[in-house]
C-alpha cells in the first residue's frame, strides 16, 4: 500500500514538473492531504484486521462450544449406561443375598 502511495506521489510530482509548475505549495498541500488519507486508510485496515481476528476467535469459540456439547452428550450417555449397569449389579447382589439366605435357612 505504501509503495502504491509513493508511486502516486511521484506521478503527481512528475506531472507538476512537466507542467512547468513553479509554485510547490499546492503540490505540498496535495502531498499532505495524501499522507493524511494514507494514515486514515492504515487505521481502517488495522481496525478491519482486528475485527477479522475477533470474528475468527468467535468462530473458534463456537467450534469449541460445539465440541464441549458433544463431549457432554457422550458423558451423559456414559453416565446413563453406568447407572443401568449399577442397577443390574444391585439386582444381581439382591438375588445372591436371597439365595444365600435360603441356603442358610435350610
Amino acid at each position: 500500500m505504501k509503495s502504491s502511495m509513493g508511486i502516486k506521489i511521484a506521478a503527481v510530482a512528475a506531472f507538476a514538473a512537466l507542467a512547468g509548475c513553479t509554485d510547490l505549495k499546492p503540490l505540498q498541500a496535495d502531498i499532505d492531504s495524501l499522507k493524511s488519507q494514507v494514515g486514515t486508510l492504515s487505521s481502517d485496515v488495522a481496525a478491519l484486521k482486528a475485527d477479522r481476528t475477533g470474528a475468527n476467535a468467535a468462530s473458534s469459540a463456537q467450534a469449541a462450544s460445539a465440541k464441549a456439547d458433544a463431549a457432554q452428550n457422550t458423558a451423559n450417555q456414559a453416565l446413563a449406561a453406568a447407572q443401568q449397569a449399577q442397577t443390574g449389579v444391585n439386582d444381581l447382589n439382591a438375588k445372591i443375598d436371597r439365595m444365600f439366605e435360603r441356603s442358610v435357612s435350610k
